[in-house]
């Protein structure tokens, strides 16, 4: 059912406006949704606000039974969300798919992690003092999300914010519409209570407005870019409106000179070149050691050049699409900005006629080049030479961003000097993954405010309460 959930029900916009779903590698409409704004809005943070009472009164065994229902369906339908969100995104079947089985492993992880809850208990200084913490919901929770991972990145919000017993009224891209309304159905099917979760799909300033504006809204949970993450945090401050952000990203990867070349540069542009290069934590700056970066460029560039790029029919793997066409038109300057300072394009860099893809593009560069200090989110790969150790940590935080770094080194001294040196919220040494359900997902400086998953996922959706009583004859 492709429409708005809203207290339990299935409904067009209240306007009755409809939103265009393009398929972005062929430019096509795909099917037309409830387009809202505001007032779709408000009678959602109504429905969740009377939910709100009950539902954080449950028991987290009972509130676990709606997140296992809703994972389970996710699991059954997986095949059909999957094209969708193909069709809305360009992604291969095999990251359309996985993303799908990722949120649902979100919504099984919540479930058991709202059983532990703790607070504690704390010794007193007086001997007629008892004095205990415990945590509870907040209340009602705005999600907000962006297209490169419609499935994921509202899962781990919302299935957390549930878990602790707040309600949620969630707004995912306009853009991938019909995996926002799928989430929207899995939660249905569950049966999980009219009013705790509700999906919307509508005018992005309108409504972000709307939250800011909603003293009954005490968190917003943002996933999307810096710019837009600075104008929530302004406009949070009119109603002390609770924030998580998770924003933009400028990854360095390190790669030291003891490693096998030939396997980490396949491996390197299969990593930058994950749902075309539109991730967050993708790998961007790619800083190799002055000793490989020859081979390491001649490796890469017979893997760029074995990538197919076209249209994902789910019969074959190809490097999708990017988004939309003003995604297009970004990594495109990208390119051009790199030619013009001087970089050089290796491989890679043709724009497509129809549809909104970018060959991969190799590009060898240096740290002066101000084009990497840009996030990309693109399939356009910069590498760069560095000497030594110190030099290569001082360029690795020359940015205003601090979500994910990786490192790639058989040396433990060195792994550690790199990893306790470089001021990111994530950092992978030897893997290309360095996250998941159980763990915490932070980033530092201009990336982020506050953690999603893991234990840290579900405190952000918790008050804690000092409960202290006294005069206490025992």
């Amino acid at each position: 059912m492709h429409k708005q959930l809203i207290n339990g029900h299935w409904v067009d916009a209240v306007s009755k406006g409809v939103w265009e779903v393009i398929n972005p590698a062929l430019e096509e409409v795909v099917k037309e949704v409830p387009y809202g704004d505001d007032k779709d809005f408000k009678l959602a943070l109504k429905a969740a606000d009377l939910a709100f009472d009950q539902w954080s009164r449950e028991t987290p065994y009972f509130r676990a039974d709606f997140l296992k229902k809703t994972a389970e369906y996710i699991r059954i339908n997986v095949k059909q969300f999957g094209t969708d969100t193909i069709l809305e995104t360009g992604k291969p079947r095999n990251e359309a798919e996985g993303e799908w089985l990722v949120a649902a492993n979100l919504f099984e992880w919540f479930a058991e992690e709202g059983k532990r809850n703790y607070g504690r208990v704390i010794p007193s200084t007086r001997k007629d003092k008892r004095s205990q913490v415990i945590y509870q919901a907040m209340g009602v929770v705005g999600v907000i999300t962006a297209w490169n991972f419609p499935a994921y990145n509202p899962a781990r919000a919302v299935a957390a914010a549930l878990a602790a017993g707040c309600t949620v009224v969630l707004k995912g891209s306009e853009f991938t519409p019909l995996t926002s309304f799928n989430l929207a159905s899995a939660m249905k099917a569950s049966g999980i209570p009219d009013g705790v979760v509700n999906v919307i799909n509508g005018d992005a300033v309108r409504i972000g407005e709307a939250m800011l504006d909603s003293p009954e809204l005490k968190k917003i949970s943002f996933t999307g870019s810096t710019r837009v993450g600075k104008i929530l945090m302004d406009g949070a401050s009119k109603t002390h409106t609770k924030l998580s952000l998770e924003l933009g990203g400028n990854a360095p990867v390190i790669i030291d000179k003891d490693i096998n070349v030939a396997e980490m540069a396949k491996m390197a542009v299969i990593a930058k070149l994950r749902n075309c290069g539109q991730v967050c934590v993708a790998p961007q700056r790619y800083y190799v050691h002055k000793e490989i970066i020859d081979n390491f460029l001649e490796e890469a560039t017979k893997t760029m050049k074995e990538i197919k790029t076209g249209i994902n029919t789910g019969d074959e793997l190809c490097l999708g699409p990017l988004i939309n066409k003003k995604q297009q038109v970004h990594v495109k300057g990208i390119i051009e900005a790199a030619q013009n300072q001087g970089a050089k394009i290796i491989s890679g860099g043709t724009v497509s006629e129809k549809g909104f893809f970018i060959e991969p593009t190799l590009i060898k560069a240096t740290q002066a080049q101000d084009f990497i200090k840009e996030e990309i989110f693109g399939p356009v790969l910069p590498v760069i030479s560095f000497s030594s150790k110190e030099e290569v940590v001082q360029w690795a935080n020359e940015t205003s961003y601090g979500l994910a770094a990786y490192i790639f080194t058989n040396n433990l001294n060195r792994a550690y000097f790199f990893a306790e040196n470089i001021r990111f919220g994530i950092v992978g040494i030897n893997e290309w993954a360095p996250h998941g359900t159980e763990l915490p997902f932070s980033g530092w400086n201009q990336s982020g405010l506050g953690h999603e998953s893991g234990a840290e996922g579900l405190k952000e959706y918790l008050e804690l309460k000092l409960i202290s009583i006294g005069g206490i004859d025992a």
